[in-house]
């Protein structure tokens, strides 16, 4: 098995290290194709206004100065052209990509570029417990539970235009409760907020923030299944239609 390894952290990033471990249980033909530097919240973006650099790394292993679906493109209609991957694994990423998450995510984007080429693909992402940890957040969770929720994966076949969004919990190994197949949540957008600081010069920056996730009373979302101490395993699909609006919609236009 053909495995292609890809991030929105960067070529360097600790959790692409950790996930070319967890590939080389399952292959040892495994290729990293990954952004040059940190692409963190991309999205589904791609370069159109200016070129791209491509830099081999070593024997399989290159970077790509753009975003997570300019590396995986680049990988599948370029450098793998001849012989493409047969699996399409993104991460691990430094943060978990829940929610709404996944519409800015470069990590779930990768993905969603390998889904679109038909190649089964999967996002894992890995949650830790407060912010400003850097290059500190532990993977221990992602490296203990990664066999157990990728081998019921690997190997068999998706839904057309289809991936997989995992998320592995912010506590030790041991502590993990399981794994829990669950719905994409939405958090209420009123969580957001702005810190407005000042710089050394006198300007205004600001960053964005979030509060406390609100919880659905059957804790069904993936949202609430991380929270509760579970890996979070999610089907997303890339058709968007809203099938429900389709007749009424086009009743207003005597259709």
């Amino acid at each position: 098995m053909r495995i292609l390894l890809t991030n929105d952290d960067g070529v360097n990033a600790r959790g692409l290290e950790v996930l070319e471990g967890i590939a080389r249980e399952f292959s040892d033909d495994v290729w990293v194709v990954a952004p040059t530097e940190e692409q963190s919240g991309a999205g589904h973006s791609l370069t159109l206004s200016m070129p791209l650099r491509l830099r081999k790394l070593g024997n399989k292993r290159f970077c790509v100065t753009g975003t997570p679906t300019d590396a995986v493109m680049m990988a599948i209609a370029w450098i793998m052209k001849d012989a493409p991957p047969d699996l399409i694994l993104a991460g691990v990423n430094r943060g978990a990509n829940l929610g709404e998450d996944v519409t800015y995510s470069g990590t779930v984007s990768a993905a969603m570029e390998g889904a679109l080429a038909g190649i089964p693909s999967i996002a894992l992402s890995q949650g830790y417990p407060r912010e400003g940890m850097g290059d500190t957040v532990p993977f221990a969770a992602a490296e203990a539970w990664a066999d157990e929720v990728l081998r019921p994966l690997i190997g068999r076949p998706m839904a057309p235009r289809t991936l997989v969004n995992v998320n592995f919990p912010a506590l030790p190994p041991s502590e993990v409760r399981g794994i829990r197949v669950v719905r994409q949540g939405i958090r209420d957008y009123g969580r957001l907020h702005i810190d407005r600081r000042t710089d050394p010069r006198g300007y205004n920056y600001y960053w964005f923030g979030l509060r406390p996730v609100l919880h659905t009373p059957g804790h069904t979302t993936d949202l609430e299944a991380v929270a509760d101490g579970y890996v979070a395993v999610t089907p997303l699909h890339l058709d968007l239609t809203h099938e429900g609006s389709m007749a009424e919609l086009a009743g207003r236009y005597g259709a």
